[in-house]
């Protein structure tokens, strides 16, 4: 039995707190053909199981939320329950794939069972065949999520032998009394874990004062970050129905682009989405100004080798995108300034210390917390954009070659839109998650993000 660590118990707060939210992180993984039959796909990832231990484990909540929410063994798992198979209509292109993610992402995961599923998706265009992997962000981040395409597909067409099965036998689940229990007997042990925080900072001072500085000078400059935006669509209610397309660009162009002009490869990345929400506000007759788009921008604590650790290890940054910059080099420039000075800032060091507040606190007032938070409404936040480093050497399927890979990042409160850019190989794909009711024209988003990279790449071939 596995306890959730604070952050990942946020994800499950998140969901109990508004109904219309589903906190599950996806992707879409593109293979070219002939697609396999269920019963094949089926054998390849029984195969895989025992090397995911998490994926025949089911989470249990504590009564009365006395303590974070476990892992359990589930001794009725079943896998042809997670693995399902469907089919586009013709002709199979990006639209009718957008719109199924957008159906399946739109529906939560069922608590009863293991937080995980697989499509099987027939009927592509050109041949081809899809897999979509949706599984709860309770479990995994992106890096971690990444890595299990590396546990699941082959790194070569040949596929990897199949891992026999543990055949573990699974002992009855525990009692809501044991969970209760144990819940109590960590809020017991919390002065314990308080004061081992004491006697180290006792015994490095240098090092307990570097942080508390670092802490400082983080939250002196999130503060005046974290005024409301300017009012606009991007901001607001939303409902429980989702929109999903993305947009596509070139790695080499991005560092093209980084090598003429300056930045990160990350920098060229948020300049372009910079430039694709100031195409949608425009396009809806709504002026951009300075300090509009406020940004999540996580960050991941992952140490070297962490990869496999199938749980959250992230922290945040919020970023300004410069939707208010028309030229493209000079957008650049401005996404460049404002991720330096969050790194001096070293503002993630603030994101890592408050999700650490939840293992000093009694989880009831720390849940009760975080369900307070997702109530508020608030315009400090407006969108997501996270960038995960997918393989960079092409992966395979039972034989078959992975093309393209199509991430998803969920929204919820009152962000309407939400951004995960995903590297596979040479190829960068933005995967743009919408409200169903507020994005009729998600479409100008996508369409402007590329057009944004384009311009760069002019800009930076001059």
């Amino acid at each position: 039995m596995d306890r959730l660590n604070p952050l990942d118990a946020q994800f499950i707060d998140a969901e109990d707190e508004n109904r219309h939210t589903s906190m599950a992180i996806a992707s879409i993984a593109v293979f070219e053909g002939p697609a396999p039959t269920y019963e094949e796909l089926l054998t390849s990832l029984r195969g895989r199981l025992p090397l995911v231990p998490r994926y025949r484990q089911k989470l249990r909540t504590v009564p009365l939320r006395l303590g974070r929410p476990v892992w359990v063994d589930d001794p009725n798992f079943d896998l042809r329950y997670h693995v399902r198979r469907t089919a586009l209509p013709k002709p199979g292109g990006d639209e009718q794939l957008s719109k199924l993610m957008a159906r399946v992402m739109s529906q939560r995961l069922d608590r009863d069972y293991p937080l995980w599923e697989y499509w099987l998706v027939e009927g592509l265009a050109r041949g081809r065949w899809a897999m979509i992997s949706k599984i709860h962000h309770c479990m995994v981040d992106g890096v971690s999520g990444t890595d299990l395409y590396r546990v699941i597909f082959d790194m070569s067409p040949e596929p990897a032998p199949l891992v026999p099965d543990d055949k573990r036998s699974v002992a009855g689940e525990p009692s809501s009394w044991w969970l209760a229990a144990q819940a109590a007997m960590d809020i017991v042990a919390i002065p314990v874990r308080e004061a081992s925080v004491l006697g180290d900072a006792v015994t490095h001072p240098v090092r307990a004062v570097q942080q508390a500085a670092d802490t400082v000078r983080a939250i002196a400059k999130l503060a005046p970050a974290v005024w409301p935006a300017p009012g606009s669509s991007l901001s607001g209610p939303t409902g429980g129905h989702r929109r999903y397309t993305w947009a596509r660009a070139s790695l080499n162009d991005i560092k093209t682009v980084k090598r003429e002009l300056g930045g990160t490869v990350n920098d060229v990345f948020l300049a372009a989405i910079s430039g694709g929400f100031r195409a949608l506000l425009l396009s809806r007759g709504e002026r951009p100004e300075a300090h509009m788009v406020p940004s999540l921008v996580p960050v991941s604590v992952r140490a070297p080798g962490e990869e496999s650790i199938y749980e959250n290890r992230v922290s945040a940054v919020l970023a300004h995108l410069p939707v208010h910059v028309e030229d493209p080099a000079q957008r650049l420039a401005a996404v460049r300034a404002e991720l330096s000075t969050l790194k001096e800032s070293k503002e993630s060091v603030l994101g890592e210390e408050l999700v650490s507040i939840g293992r000093y606190t009694p989880y009831p007032v720390f849940s009760r917390a975080v369900q307070l938070a997702y109530r508020l409404h608030q315009r400090e936040l407006v969108t997501v954009t996270t960038n995960v480093p997918g393989p960079r050497v092409p992966l395979y399927a039972m034989g078959r070659k992975l093309a393209e890979i199509l991430p998803y990042v969920p929204i919820a409160t009152t962000l309407r839109t939400g951004i995960s850019i995903f590297t596979y190989c040479d190829d960068v794909t933005f995967g743009i998650t919408g409200d169903y009711g507020t994005n009729p024209d998600l479409d100008v988003l996508a369409t402007g993000i590329e057009d944004s990279v384009s311009e760069l790449v002019k800009a930076a071939k001059h």
